[in-house]
Parts: C-alpha cells; sequence; structure tokens
C-alpha cells in the first residue's frame, strides 16, 4: 500500500474591490470638471453599452453548455475536470464561502503566482469536512481564478458513491506520495490535512487542537518534488457541527470511522446536517523551501520529522493567534 501524506497581515476579504485608491491619486474634491466635454466610451451612440453581468453569465453559461455538447472540454489522467470545476462546482461553492461563511483571509501573497507547492492545513468539520472544498475555493479566488486546488483525500471519499466521481472532477485524487508527487511534478497546488479523521472526528472540547501529522508523507512528498510547503490555517471549521459525542457502535456497524453526535444531528433529520454558519478565517503562512535540502534528505528521518513538526508547530501558533483576534464564532 503506498504510504499516506496526508504578517501579522490585516485580514481582508478574497473578494477584491473593482477598483482602489492608488497614493497617489488627486484628492476628490466638490469643484466641477474644468470641461463639461462628455466622458469618453467604448460604444457608439445608440449603443446599449456594456454587458450586463446577467448577460455575461448568460453567455458564459451558453458557452459551457455549448462545450460540454460538442466535447470540448478536457480531463486530466486523475480525472480533474478543469472546465466544469471553474464553472460548475466553485460557483456552487461560492455562495457559502461569501455568504454563509463569510470566508476572510490572511496572506494570499504566500500563494505561488506558478510553480508547484504544498498547501498543508488543520482539518475539521466534524459531520462534513467542508475545509477542503472552502480553502480550494478560496486558491482560486486568491490568484484571480487563474490556479486550482488539487485535494488529496482519504479512501472512503472515492468509494461513496457519487461524491467519489464529483470530487475526481474537482481536483481530488487518493491521497498517497505516488500521486502527490506526480502532481507537484506538473507543477500543481497540491493540499493535503495531514490529521485525517482524527481532527475531522475528534470532541469539540480539542479543537482546535492539532492531531497527530501522521508519519511526514506530506514532508517527503515535498523534498522529492523540491518545492515549497505553505502551512493553512483555518479558524470558524471547528464550529460547523460541533462534536459532543461518537455513537462508536453505530460507527463499526456503517463501517466508518466515527459517527458523530451534534447539537442538530442526528436529532433534526437531514436539517441537522446543514452546517452552522460559523465566521471562516484561513491564513496562507510563509513558505518553507525544501529544494535547499540534498536529494537523499528523503531518506533522512530526523529531518522529516524536524520539517514536519514545524509546519505542525507554525500552523497551531497560527490558530492560537487568530483565536485570540477574532472578536466572535458568529461574525
Amino acid at each position: 500500500m503506498p504510504e499516506r501524506v496526508g504578517e501579522d497581515a490585516r485580514v481582508i476579504p478574497l473578494r477584491r474591490p473593482e477598483a482602489e485608491a492608488r497614493p497617489d491619486a488627486a484628492p476628490e474634491t466638490d469643484a466641477a470638471p474644468e470641461t463639461d466635454a462628455a466622458p469618453e466610451t467604448d460604444h457608439a451612440v445608440g449603443d446599449a453599452g456594456p454587458q450586463s453581468a446577467l448577460e455575461r453569465s448568460l453567455a458564459e453559461g451558453l458557452a459551457f453548455l455549448r462545450r460540454r455538447v460538442t466535447g470540448e472540454y478536457e480531463i486530466d489522467e486523475f480525472g480533474f475536470d478543469r472546465d466544469l470545476t471553474a464553472h460548475v462546482v466553485l460557483p456552487a461553492v461560492r455562495p457559502m464561502y461569501e455568504r454563509w461563511f463569510r470566508t476572510e483571509v490572511l496572506g494570499a501573497h504566500n500563494l505561488p503566482v506558478d510553480g508547484a507547492a504544498l498547501l498543508v492545513a488543520n482539518h475539521a468539520g466534524g459531520l462534513w469536512a467542508l475545509d477542503s472544498v472552502i480553502t480550494a475555493a478560496a486558491v482560486h479566488e486568491a490568484t484571480g481564478g487563474e490556479r486550482f486546488l488539487r485535494m488529496l483525500g482519504a479512501d472512503l471519499v472515492f468509494t461513496t458513491p457519487v461524491l467519489g466521481q464529483l470530487a475526481r472532477k474537482a481536483g481530488a485524487t487518493l491521497a498517497c506520495n505516488a500521486d502527490a508527487e506526480r502532481l507537484l511534478g506538473s507543477g500543481e497546488l497540491v493540499g493535503v490535512w495531514p490529521e485525517g479523521f482524527k481532527g475531522i472526528g475528534k470532541p469539540y472540547r480539542d479543537r482546535y487542537r492539532l492531531q497527530r501529522f501522521g508519519r511526514g508523507g506530506f514532508v517527503t512528498s515535498a523534498l522529492h518534488s523540491g518545492v515549497p510547503i505553505v502551512p493553512v490555517s483555518i479558524v470558524g471549521s471547528e464550529e460547523i457541527h460541533p462534536m459532543l459525542g461518537n455513537a462508536k457502535t453505530l460507527a463499526r456497524i456503517l463501517n466508518l470511522p466515527y459517527f458523530p453526535l451534534t447539537p442538530t444531528f442526528p436529532w433534526l433529520g437531514p436539517l441537522g446536517m446543514v452546517p452552522l454558519p460559523s465566521k471562516w478565517y484561513i491564513e496562507f503562512g510563509e513558505p518553507i523551501a525544501t529544494d535547499e535540502y540534498p536529494a537523499d534528505s528523503v531518506d533522512d528521518p530526523m529531518l522529516v520529522f524536524e520539517l514536519t513538526d514545524r509546519v505542525r508547530e507554525t500552523i497551531q501558533s497560527t490558530l492560537y493567534r487568530l483565536l485570540g483576534q477574532r472578536r466572535s464564532v458568529w461574525y
């Protein structure tokens, strides 16, 4: 079986404003302009003007449907459908990302504009591991829609009907060194959540206390590929389904790693599966370089342990700082 891989800056919204004031811009005044000439436009007199947002969305949707019908789209060797992800999956996630969780980020400048990197994040969720898809949306928005996060997931994700196929099309693949290194070798941004089920299934009393990061398989993948490791710290995911208990007998019957008991699930049925609208913050930390180490460093267990612990401690200390800065779970 393949081995598993699992400045204090201002908090800024990922959704950029359409225009930003320049430091050298002239101050606003109430004086009338020096000329009463009509403003320049890019359309002729009598033209309807630039397309509205609705018209643009409709045109993009029709173009997407045409590509699906004619087969003018590509799927890579892992099953990733870039066109479907950009025009269907991520737009479906965006309302939850922007309005439900009101996600804000720190350190977006630490994401590489091009080239590969391994993003390592804390894991939580209880019932739903939504931190992976929200992080993927954050990466896509922060890079102006140019980059996609290729997520590494557990076997259970890909053996679940419908979910497995959708995860593949959205860019996810099995959390093993071989797949991780092939993606990194292709210049992709790869995301890993080394806590695994220990992270998303931990009780609420242990929230934001990182669990063990496995055996450091993600570090060996980064060292093999010579790519930087970007620590990612996520605050807000622990509160969407506070896990108060674990029905272990039921989990064994259903062949699940755990069965969460939360304030709403399973007591409210399907309604109890709706995540609570906690306020989310995501910080992309300063990249940790790995290309400075010799080629045989992957065989040095002490180095692997040291880098694993460094990444883990960076994420843990950042979580504590963000928790100390936030005003409330909800805003």
